[in-house]
């Protein structure tokens, strides 16, 4: 099944779905990506999708256009800042073109690929997503890339039932990561061949698979638009649901090329269209039509396992063009997202990067700084100020603590939160009757930092959120505070460790 021997030789970054490894790249490699990797991701996909592996063709859109970026920037000797919002421009590009979606493109690049929010970067974005979406539509003409029946949202009680499938989305597309990722453990497991004849092995099982059931063949579009229009019984596309699970975790298990972002699209489509069929024999005068509970359970799974919420919002709204639609998809997609948070802490993309030991938040992989747990680097914990501390006396002892802030315990001697010098100072200017009139009514629990965390991730996501220098460091088994975290420690460690 489509890839060889020269793919593992010449480029081991095209394997898989792609994506990963551009988040990598943008995260921790300064957004370097080899130039053969475009090459041989074209060629491996081509060949994956083509002799009917059950992938998506955005994950290699994305890479390749990440690439074609990354050259551009090496070419031109742009700053390691330019160079990583060249590759998010080439994967909104990419996007854009496939897809026919030029906002789909921008926030799936800044949402997943970037990972931040900037005007110039937003509009780098633009620029990017429109040239690729008009070269696009002049090669292949201004049409969706899915054809979908019409339909209307329009009594209150479906709502609640959109809610329903977000949550039910959320456990399908957890369990879609999780499967894809058991089943390539398998594969690598099972295989003791030689590695060049690994994809014509599991080319067979894939089309054993698919002589059982030959919708599960290429990417399944034609499939998908059955499915919304309610052409199949409900066991057949639960079955259907399972089928592309497994066809699409087995392509890639079997070191095929190619995306996800379409399968979880199939399964989304799957899952509402059962959902939504199984509800109108239930309720056939509220429930309304079954595709759109198909269309919002695309966007739900796509959103339950790759936590890309406003992504799967605005794909989903240019697919079909109708507003009506609008507020029952945010609706499902956001749980489906919260519900995924909850199940697990990483996405299908970056479950691929923690397997192999690689934490996006943290420091890259080799590096000593940052490394160290905050529990080695921090400074004794200030005595806490009791929580019935008046406004006044808090302003003294902040101002004598060089802190810029301290915690605040109640009575018990439990942890409350931590009160600010700045918002003391801005509570003392206020109406007397509009504050409150000690520290409990100003203390915030900032984020929790633990003793056993890297020192990388506390720093980033705590100080830098915090309006103080510091942040007090808690016993991760009880909760309590047993030092503190502040902008300058955390600075000293980095430098000795320099």
């Amino acid at each position: 099944m489509a890839r060889d021997q020269q793919t593992h030789r010449f480029a081991k970054e095209a394997r898989g779905h792609g994506v990963p490894e551009v988040m990598l790249a943008v995260a921790q490699r300064g957004g370097r990506i080899s130039p053969k990797a475009a090459v041989v991701k074209t060629l491996a996909s081509a060949l994956t999708i083509g002799s009917g592996g059950s992938v998506g063709r955005e994950g290699p859109i994305v890479q390749i256009g990440s690439a074609l970026g990354s050259t551009l920037g090496r070419v031109t000797k742009v700053t390691e800042d330019r160079m990583k919002l060249l590759v998010a421009c080439g994967a909104a590009g990419g996007i854009a073109a496939t897809f026919n979606a030029p906002l789909a493109g921008v926030f799936f690049a800044m949402g997943l690929v970037l990972g931040t929010f900037t005007a110039e970067a937003f509009g780098a974005f633009v620029l990017a997503s429109v040239t690729a979406s008009v070269i696009g539509r002049a090669a292949f003409g201004d049409v969706a890339f899915l054809t979908l029946p019409a339909f209307h949202v329009g009594h209150l009680t479906q709502d609640g039932l959109f809610a329903l499938l977000g949550s039910i989305a959320a456990v399908v597309g957890v369990g879609f990561a999780r499967l894809l990722y058991l089943i390539e453990d398998a594969c690598d497991w099972l295989w003791r061949g030689p590695e060049w004849l690994r994809p014509a092995a599991g080319g067979l099982a894939l089309g054993l698979l698919l002589l059982w059931l030959p919708e599960m063949y290429g990417v399944g579009y034609p499939v998908l638009e059955k499915a919304t229009a309610g052409g199949y019984a409900v066991a057949f596309l639960l079955l259907m649901l399972v089928g592309k699970m497994l066809a699409t975790s087995l392509t890639i298990g079997i070191d095929g090329s190619g995306g996800v972002f379409a399968p979880s699209l199939f399964i989304g489509a799957m899952l509402g269209a059962a959902y939504g069929t199984g509800v109108h024999h239930l309720m056939p005068a509220t429930a309304g039509s079954v595709g759109a509970y198909a269309l919002v359970g695309m966007g739900a799974v796509f959103a339950g396992a790759a936590r890309a919420p406003i992504t799967a919002v605005v794909i989903m709204f240019e697919l079909t063009g109708k507003y009506s639609i609008i507020l029952p998809l945010m609706l499902a997609i956001v749980l489906a997202t919260t519900v995924s948070r909850l199940l697990s802490g990483d996405t299908i993309y970056t479950l691929k990067l923690r397997r192999r030991g690689i934490d996006l938040e943290g420091p890259a992989s080799g590096a000593w700084i940052g490394t160290q747990h905050v529990g080695s680097v921090m400074d004794p914990l200030p005595s806490p100020l009791p929580a019935s501390t008046g406004l006044t006396d808090a302003a003294d002892l902040l101002s004598l603590s060089g802190y810029g802030a301290l915690p605040v315990a109640d009575a018990s001697g439990h942890y409350v939160g931590v009160v600010t010098a700045r918002a003391v100072a801005e509570a003392l200017t206020e109406q007397p009757d509009a504050v409150p009139a000690t520290v409990a009514g100003l203390a915030e629990r900032p984020a929790p930092v633990t003793t056993d965390q890297p020192l990388a991730r506390a720093a980033l996501h705590a100080l830098l959120s915090t309006a103080s220098t510091g942040v007090p460091v808690l016993d991760p088994k009880h909760g309590r505070p047993v030092g503190w975290l502040s902008s300058h420690s955390a600075l000293r460690a980095i430098h000795v460790s320099t």
